[in-house]
Formats: structure tokens, C-alpha cells, sequence
């Protein structure tokens, strides 16, 4: 796909991954529209490259809906969808307190959580942004959008407390190769990201021997993944028509250890 000029919708495009995808595709010529609940932050990054910021909760069907609206009278109808909301906890699924003996289990609350912003949230996204798609006329090479999805390496090597984690992600993983071939007959690719360890914001509140023991595990190269490693990958499987159907991991070849 040719990026210049078309429209895109990145969701958690205020910080991280997303932020990194969001301004990667400004800077090609694409008009780019951030879903994400901090307004502060992605207004600033909208304002930055010259976007449109919608605050949408992807849990929230009306939510989303507003924010295609938004994104879709500012730009038009989108040809490209990053999927990067998403978050994430540590609960072992059933554990003692080393405190006070108590036994306890996830709270079942919690994991569905997880598992209706990372895994329905994404889904919610793709169904709805693709429906939109299926309006365009198809480009010269018959296609009509392309959407990137991000899972994880937990979606493959969990480790302990990352049941709800892992089983979001694994989700993600689970429906690309489904919904690639759902949408295919209609030009639209599906494709996904699985990132190790990377530099986000919440890795830089670790003190920094931390970080530098996370990076030590990496076999090659030995740091941690960056946002723009994460956007430079995003950008290619939008732009390379013939990636379709595929799940990457983006990791530095890391398998992660139980803990």
C-alpha cells in the first residue's frame, strides 16, 4: 500500500507503541486519527502531527462507534488500523500470602478485564473499522486496507501471573489467521505483532540495574525493543501487500523463563 495520503486510526496512540506508529505514519503523509482515554497526552500528540485525537474506550461499543465517527469526518474513511490499546496485571491463578497464609484465586474480575481490552477490545476495532473499509474502491493493487494488530511473545511464553495476559494475547494471535481470510475476498489484510521485552513508559519508572538485567537476557541485539522498532515493522506490514495472515514476534529472539 502506497501510506501517502491515506487515513489511519491508531488506537492507544497517545504513549508508547502506539505513539511511536502514530507519529512513523504522520511523518510518511498519513492523515492519522489517536483513539485513547488520556486526553491530555493525546491531544498533545495529535496537535504534533497534525492529526485528530478521539477519546474512545474500546471496551464501549458507542465509544468506539463516536470515534470513527470523529476520525472519519476529520479524514475520511481510514485504510489503515493499528490496534495498540491494551494493558496488562500479574496475578498468579491461585496463590498463598506469604504474610498471612491466606489462599486466594484471580479475582475473575480482573481477568475479564484483561481480557475485554486486550482481546474483545481488538476484535471490536477490526470489525468495526473493516466494515468501514469494505466501503472503499479497491487500489490499484485490489487493496482496500490493512490492519496490524499487536499480541505479545506471552502470547506463546507466558510467564507466571500472566494467565489473563497471556490468554488476551493468545486470543489475538489465535483470530488473525480467521479474520485475514474472513476479509481477504475483499482486499483488506490482517496481520500481527508480538513484542518482547520493550522500552515503554512504564519501563522507564524500573530502576535502571533492572532494565539493564531485562536487556541482559536478550540474545541479539541486547537491549530492549524500542517503540520505533515496534513502528518500522507496523509501517512495513502496512506498506508490503503481500503480508498477510502472519503473526511476527519482534523480540530480539528472547523465549521468556517462567519468571
Amino acid at each position: 500500500m502506497k501510506l501517502e495520503g491515506v487515513s489511519a486510526v491508531v488506537t492507544g496512540g497517545a504513549s508508547g507503541l502506539g505513539e511511536a506508529t502514530a507519529r512513523a505514519l504522520a511523518a510518511k503523509g498519513v492523515k492519522v486519527a489517536l483513539f485513547d482515554l488520556n486526553e491530555a497526552r493525546g491531544s498533545q500528540v495529535a496537535n504534533d502531527i497534525g492529526g485528530v485525537f478521539c477519546a474512545v474506550d474500546v471496551t464501549d461499543d458507542a465509544s468506539v462507534d463516536a470515534g470513527f465517527e470523529k476520525a472519519r469526518a476529520a479524514h475520511g474513511q481510514e485504510r489503515i488500523l493499528v490496534n495498540c490499546a491494551g494493558t496488562g496485571n500479574a496475578v498468579k491463578t491461585a496463590s498463598r500470602d506469604r504474610n498471612t497464609g491466606e489462599i486466594r484465586h484471580f479475582p475473575l474480575e480482573s481477568f475479564n478485564q484483561i481480557i475485554q481490552i486486550n482481546l474483545v477490545g481488538t476484535f471490536r476495532c477490526i470489525a468495526k473499522s473493516a466494515t468501514g473499509m469494505l466501503s472503499l474502491e479497491p487500489m490499484a493493487d485490489g487493496e482496500r486496507g490493512a490492519i496490524v494488530n499487536t499480541a505479545s511473545v506471552a502470547a506463546e511464553d507466558g510467564q507466571m501471573g500472566q494467565a489473563a495476559y497471556s490468554a488476551s494475547k493468545g486470543g489475538v494471535v489465535g483470530m488473525t489467521l480467521p479474520i485475514a481470510r474472513d476479509l481477504s475476498g475483499e482486499g483488506i489484510r490482517v496481520n500481527t505483532i508480538l513484542p518482547g521485552i520493550m522500552w515503554t513508559p512504564m519501563m522507564a519508572g524500573m530502576d535502571q540495574k533492572v532494565q539493564d538485567a531485562l536487556a541482559a537476557m536478550i540474545p541479539f541485539p541486547k537491549r530492549l525493543g524500542t517503540p520505533a522498532d515496534y513502528a518500522a515493522l507496523a509501517l512495513h506490514l502496512a506498506e508490503n501487500t503481500y503480508i498477510n495472515g502472519e503473526c511476527i514476534r519482534l523480540d530480539g529472539a528472547i523465549r521468556l523463563a517462567p519468571r
